[in-house]
């Protein structure tokens, strides 16, 4: 069974750059909130133009800057750019890596962000994935090794 889980592909459970939701870091606040809104995400990737991985943008993030001494400044949301706000220090793995490495890494991040060879953004891996398929296999170990005997 371990060896099963370590030779799963990150390319397997990973969601695919087309279908995640992400933002541009020259995007408005107001804009990246209404993405982590419709998309139902707490975080997202911010890519540039040609597809590298520049931070991620989170409701709280937006939240905090916008928050003024008495009340939240709802009207700044339209005026500041997602690249003032976003956090540049991002987990990142290559597509290439072991299942291994990326459950090592998730441990600290809801999700990483997967870069092929030359560094573009090709999709995000969750914790969430890592874990179903994780589960998958001691549901399938367990019930391998409660079967009766055939005597």
């Amino acid at each position: 069974m371990v060896q099963e889980l370590i030779d799963i592909s990150i390319s397997d459970l990973m969601t695919d750059v087309n279908r995640v939701a992400c933002v541009d870091p020259d995007n408005s606040l107001e804009h990246a909130l209404l993405v982590l809104v419709k998309s139902g995400y707490s975080a997202i990737p911010v890519l540039s133009r040609n597809g590298m991985v520049q931070g991620t943008i989170s409701k709280t993030l937006i939240l905090d800057s916008i928050l003024g001494l008495e009340r939240i400044e709802f009207e700044h949301l339209a005026d500041r750019k997602v690249k003032d706000s976003m956090n540049t220090d991002v987990t990142t793995i290559q597509l290439g890596e072991s299942f291994v490495r990326a459950l090592e890494l998730a441990v600290n991040a809801p999700f990483l962000c997967v870069e092929d060879d030359a560094g573009r953004f090709v999709g995000i891996l969750t914790r969430s994935a890592m874990l179903q398929r994780i589960h998958r296999y001691v549901k399938m170990e367990m019930h391998a090794t409660t079967r009766p005997s055939s005597h």
